[in-house]
């Protein structure tokens, strides 16, 4: 499936009709679903013994506490910094946080402290994924991003230029956020084949723009992503977040790096984003009230390969 380019001869009148084809792909493209949405925060939870709990209950609802306060912080946070016409829809949308599932990505032990009212206390720091309650999140399939508002939670669209492709048949891929994001380009072949497309050797870009449409590859990468045998389904996925994402274990192969992190650990390692201080969304009135987090976005599309 992958070629590595030999030269770059696409012509000025080339690429101008391929701006006009993405023109007539981007807005023949469905509405998206949040779906794909989550937040990574990173915060504190404590519990003090008292008289009825054993030190083993209160490590553990030290754990509940950082839940609940992912999820609350969280709901907070898409309350305070969302900006959506429709009020309903925000009322939606904060209601799916508020019902979210936390998936702890890691776990630090603080330790136990003394308390002058309360005795013997156990804190923990907590990173985690905060997802959106699924039922409610399936009523906003209908969501018009369109927009691009750099206001409303991250979320990064997708897509390529058809469904079914043929032997020979060059594949062309583009994504465009609704604000300022980094991200992570995926592909896995039929063989089972899973490439990092971007970044790469020759194209180390990790950050995007927001409102932008970017193309894979382009004449700064050094492969084409050209239809051959075997033929069957495979899929684009794109990771992406407000802050730098987590590593994964890559080498150069082809003009891309071939992953040899397993597959079931890509989106975990992933979601191990470095929480930075310098936050990629506008600044608002309520920037004070801002949580230690980064909105996360993924987002895939499969394709069918023909002789």
């Amino acid at each position: 499936m992958l070629c590595v380019r030999k030269q770059d001869q696409a012509s000025f009148m080339d690429k101008l009709f391929m701006l006009f084809v993405i023109g007539l792909i981007f807005f023949s493209m469905p509405r998206v679903s949040i779906s794909g949405q989550s937040t990574i925060v990173e915060v504190e939870g404590y519990s003090c013994m008292g008289d009825d709990k054993s030190r083993k209950d209160t490590k553990n609802e030290a754990i509940a506490s950082a839940k609940r306060n992912a999820s609350e912080s969280v709901a907070t946070h898409i309350q305070s910094e969302t900006t959506v016409k429709d009020f309903e829809l925000k009322k939606d949308l904060v209601e799916a946080y508020s019902r979210s599932q936390v998936k702890v990505i890691s776990l630090k032990e603080i330790g136990w402290y003394k308390d002058v009212n309360s005795g013997d206390c156990f804190k923990v720091q907590l990173k985690a994924e905060v997802v959106p309650d699924a039922k409610i999140a399936d009523k906003l399939k209908n969501i018009d991003t369109s927009s691009d508002d750099p206001l409303s939670p991250l979320h990064v669209r997708l897509w390529i230029d058809k469904s079914t492709y043929h032997a020979n048949d060059k594949i062309k891929i583009f994504i465009k956020g609704n604000k300022p994001f980094y991200a992570r380009i995926i592909y896995k072949d039929v063989a089972g084949s899973i490439l990092q497309l971007l970044p790469n050797p020759q194209r180390d870009q990790t950050y995007f723009n927001g409102g932008t449409i970017y193309e894979i590859p382009t004449n700064e990468d050094k492969f084409d992503l050209t239809v051959s045998p075997p033929f069957g389904k495979e899929s684009i996925a794109a990771y992406a977040s407000t802050s730098p994402l987590g590593d994964i274990d890559t080498k150069p192969g082809g003009g891309v790096y071939q992953i040899s992190t397993a597959p079931s650990e890509i989106g975990i390692r992933t979601k191990g984003v470095i929480i930075s201080d310098k936050k990629l969304t506008p600044q608002s009135a309520s920037e004070k009230n801002r949580i230690n987090s980064s909105e996360f976005y993924e987002n895939a599309v499969e394709l069918l390969t023909e002789k």
